[in-house]
């Protein structure tokens, strides 16, 4: 499992791509802790144009995950992505990916 750090300002975007296994039966799910309202998670809709919108069959996908920092007052978030198959509640996921958001907060307005 990898974890990672970043920081973002109010509104500010990141995109995370984390590598899908759909043709398996697989999704990326995600479960947002500690000061859950200063991020927005977002799945990055496909472009039909981009040669990764029509891949063989049974190739692995990457999926794309915007994650926005909400609030001018700041915040820490964690941001858990697992890997599972939702028919399958039970079993332990296939993969997982840890992001550590912190939103800073808006000092000053001009």
């Amino acid at each position: 499992m990898e974890v990672r750090s970043i920081v973002l300002g109010p509104d500010e975007p990141y995109e995370l791509r984390l590598t899908g296994r759909g043709a398996r039966g697989y999704v990326w799910t995600w479960q947002v802790t500690g000061d859950a309202d200063v991020v927005t998670v977002a799945e990055a809709p496909v472009d039909p144009a981009a040669p990764e919108a029509a891949p063989p069959p049974g190739a692995a996908v990457e999926r794309a995950y915007v994650v926005r920092g909400r609030t001018p007052g700041g915040g820490r978030a964690r941001i858990r992505f697992a890997q599972v198959r939702p028919p399958y509640p039970d079993e332990a996921p296939y993969d997982e990916f840890v992001l550590d958001v912190e939103v800073v907060a808006v000092t000053g307005a001009a």
